[in-house]
């Protein structure tokens, strides 16, 4: 490997080292990495051919499935821009990545394709290889003589360009360099602890997360199974009957498998192994309960985009040590983080504050937004936007998203420290708590609560939460709903609850 790595360094050699073994189950089949490497170079040819070179901007509108693993290998090989588009994301928002990151090439499946027909509307003129459907243009790449020599990588070339969730006005672009991503993976491969072993089971998107474990698994050797969505009953099947020893999973995620696997007691969860989780504040009687059912197998990342899923970890043992699950872990082995003031000195043990973390696979800048760049990268150091407090011992606990703190009366409320107290109450089956203007007090703490029954009411939460919660903390108004609005990426969306008060739609 190049002493000044790219991404294609560490991907390439695996698909050839391990060429006889299993590398993915998606859609019905199995492939070997002998498979994928060929499909991926044939398809790398038809991007070459259609001018793709280092850098260039290449989109996906795909969903989880053979189809995008194979073009995002066909990306890193030609050391092309990856543009990931989530499908949760509105027609509108992908066709504002299509422009904003100048796409040259858009991969489309068939029934995807409104997002490319709306930015070439505004001016974009990206090439388009449909997938599926009567234009099928991506099969027809797999027959393709694969390129018998890639093209040489610089380092500094353009190699990702991911787009925010978009809750605060349109999705911003984070770009990062082929040398970051290079650092990004070989972070990965040491934080992971995933084997060649291990099967891997995907069910969360693609252009997220779940795509630097998918480069991760790929270059480790191991088996992966990538599924569409999130379907429990499916989950616990591939446990039991495939063997799925290493899961990826959102706190929300976790919840339905516990209560899956208590309403199949019988099933067979013995080759779990893993289940690396994060995204979102978890419910520590929950984790309790995933401890009991499954054993030590619990490890948790905190990271954002700007530099990918890890910048701190909880270890499998930090989760049956005392005091420790309302914790994210401490820094990794490539990573630094502390906790800094409004002025930019360093908080003391215990003291709140805002989370900044350096690493060499931090984000470049945001694509076209300088002043915003300026505002996120600071001296070397990535400010998070997060809110939270480092223990004497190096330990990171979150509080809040800054965005997200409540000032009523004049006095801070972090949301995550009345979701944890209101979690603990009978009835409360999960809970989301939200700062909504309030004319008096500014704003208002408002708890947004699934029941457990139909016997809990907004006054019982509000009469319990008087034993667990200061004054001030407590909420004015609890909204009983059926289920809570997510983002593209699994998180609680703050904003759409705000928006319901606002809009009259909470009761």
């Amino acid at each position: 490997m190049s002493p000044d790595p790219v991404l294609r360094d560490l991907l390439a050699p695996a698909l050839t080292r391990h060429a006889a073994r299993p590398a993915l189950v998606a859609g019905g089949r199995t492939w070997t990495y002998a498979e994928l490497d060929r499909a991926a170079r044939a398809v790398a040819t038809e991007l070459a051919a259609r001018g793709v070179t280092a850098g260039s901007a290449v989109a996906l509108i795909l969903p989880n499935g053979a189809e995008y693993v194979v073009t995002d290998l066909a990306i890193a090989l030609l050391g092309a821009a990856k543009v990931p588009l989530n499908l949760m994301l509105s027609v509108d928002e992908q066709a504002h990545i299509l422009t904003d990151s100048g796409a040259e090439v858009v991969v489309v499946r068939h029934d995807r394709t409104a997002a490319v027909d709306l930015a070439a509307e505004r001016g974009a003129a990206p090439q388009v290889i449909v997938v599926g459907g009567p234009n099928d243009g991506w099969s027809a790449a797999l027959g393709r003589t694969p390129l018998a020599e890639l093209p040489p990588v610089p380092p500094d070339a353009r190699a990702l360009v991911m787009y925010t969730g978009g809750t605060t006005g349109l999705p911003k672009g984070v770009l990062h360099r082929q040398r970051g991503l290079a650092m990004n993976l070989l972070s990965h491969l040491v934080e992971m602890e995933l084997t060649a072993e291990d099967v891997l089971l995907l069910t969360s998107p693609l252009p997220h997360s779940a795509g630097f474990l998918l480069q991760t698994a790929l270059a480790k050797g191991a088996r992966v199974i990538v599924e569409e969505g999130f379907d429990v009953e499916r989950v616990l099947d591939r446990i039991e009957q495939d063997g799925a020893s290493y899961l990826f999973l959102v706190p929300t995620m976790i919840y339905r498998l516990l209560d899956a696997a208590v309403a199949r007691p019988d099933v067979d969860t013995s080759a779990l192994r893993t289940i690396l989780y994060g995204a979102a504040p978890i419910t520590p009687d929950r984790l309790e309960q995933g401890l009991a059912l499954f054993g030590p197998v619990f490890v948790q990342l905190f990271a954002q985009s700007e530099a990918p899923n890890f910048l701190t970890r909880l270890r499998r043992d930090d989760h049956v040590a005392g005091g420790r699950l309302t914790s994210c872990g401490q820094s990794v082995l490539m990573a630094e983080v502390r906790v800094v003031r409004e002025d930019g000195t360093a908080c003391a043990a215990g003291e709140v504050g805002e989370v900044t973390a350096r690493s060499p696979y931090t984000m470049e800048g945001y694509l076209g937004r300088p002043a915003e760049t300026a505002d996120a990268l600071r001296d070397g150091w990535l400010h998070t936007g997060d809110l939270g407090y480092l223990t004497a011992d190096g330990y990171l606990h979150l509080v809040d998203r800054k965005k997200d703190m409540i000032i009523t009366g004049g006095l801070n409320v972090y949301s995550s420290e009345v979701e944890q107290a209101l979690a603990r109450l009978d009835g409360v089956k999960e809970v989301a708590v939200a700062g909504v203007p309030h004319p008096d007090w500014g704003e208002a703490v408002v708890a947004f609560v699934i029941p457990t029954d139909d016997g809990v009411t907004a006054a019982s939460i509000l009469a319990a939460a008087r034993d667990e919660l200061s004054s001030y903390k407590r909420p004015k108004d609890v909204v009983l709903v059926a289920s809570l609005p997510t983002t593209a990426v699994g998180k609680v969306d703050k904003k759409a609850l705000r928006a319901q008060v606002r809009n009259g739609e909470a009761s």
